[in-house]
């Protein structure tokens, strides 16, 4: 992709239609009382970082020198997209470099700024990688990372949150976070509160949740903030129902909506066998009965039973007629 607009101070406009420029949102938060003296130096340190691939040698590196960033900014891997890139380098090679600075605790490895997946596609194909090699402090480092990200729109609203809050547990503060992602106070405390309310299990099931934005995950927020609703979620998230849906994030919160009287005659508790491998519940239907499976072991468990129906109900028989 062309590097114009990151070569520009964080204060310039990424260049999306719609956004609003970055130093009209830099602007409204250092009246609101932040130091200017402080969003100065890190306005000079984005500029900084992102200017290192302006007039810079792009070299070739072996893929397996290099180690990822020291704090995610993505949760799982989209397969379809991550296809779609790895058969356009086969194709026509790696277009653009990406990023990485000298490994801070390892002599010969590099660390990725930004590039992981083209990095993993390098490694796939069995290619070098075409990189641009800058000493970056860590500061710089997310800074560079989280602005890459966020001119790409690749990361999602809850992929954002989790990147600012793992930022702040490293040490790192909230105007770092805050200048990295490109947003505000608001927008950063309405991250962190979803993130700090819904259950970390529920999140990891959620997953990127592509499509899902701000309003939908601070509904959810509102929902599990209801100490029962957060532990419902968190074991609904386990079932096969929940992981089996395409629309899992919308069946979640449809189930917490419902009134709780409803939920508890549907509530059945699972049958678990000792080494907790795998849970099964069994429900009633008026004219059927269904079993599902979660856990380890849910698929080859309930694969072992499918193709095992004629021996077990032939016992079913021999029990019902010694009954």
């Amino acid at each position: 992709m062309a590097r114009k607009d990151l070569l520009a101070s964080i204060t310039a406009s990424l260049g999306h239609a719609g956004e609003r420029p970055a130093s009209e949102t830099r602007s409204e938060y250092a009246r609101r009382g932040a130091s200017r003296a402080m969003m100065q130096s890190l306005d000079e340190m984005a500029e900084s970082a992102l200017k290192m691939m302006d007039g810079h040698t792009v070299v070739s590196l072996n893929p397996e020198l290099l180690d990822d960033s020291f704090v995610d900014d993505r949760i799982g891997e989209d397969t379809e997209e991550y296809a779609q890139l790895r058969e356009a380098i086969r194709l026509s090679g790696q277009s653009s470099p990406i990023l990485v600075r000298p490994h801070p605790d390892t002599n010969g490895r590099y660390m990725i700024v930004f590039g992981h997946r083209r990095a993993k596609v390098a490694r796939e194909l069995g290619i070098q990688v075409k990189a641009v090699v800058k000493p970056l402090a860590d500061i710089e480092h997310v800074i560079a990372q989280g602005q890459e990200n966020t001119a790409r729109a690749d990361l999602t609203f809850i992929e954002k949150a989790l990147f600012a809050r793992k930022l702040l547990v490293s040490g790192m503060s909230k105007d770092t976070a805050k200048t990295a992602l490109s947003i505000d106070d608001t927008l950063l405390s309405r991250m962190l509160s979803v993130v700090e309310t819904v259950p970390d299990e529920v999140l990891i099931a959620l997953g990127a949740a592509k499509g899902i934005g701000r309003d939908r995950w601070e509904e959810l927020k509102k929902l599990v903030a209801v100490p029962a609703n957060a532990a419902e979620a968190a074991q609904f998230v386990k079932t096969e129902e929940f992981r089996s849906s395409s629309e899992s994030f919308n069946l979640l919160i449809g189930r917490l909506k419902k009134p709780r009287r409803t939920r508890k005659k549907q509530s059945v508790k699972p049958w678990v066998p000792g080494d907790n491998l795998v849970s099964v519940v069994a429900r009633s239907r008026p004219k059927g009965f269904l079993l599902e499976f979660a856990d380890e072991e849910a698929k080859p468990f309930g694969e072992w039973i499918s193709s095992n129906l004629d021996a077990l109900y032939v016992e079913f028989r021999k029990s019902k007629q010694e009954n």
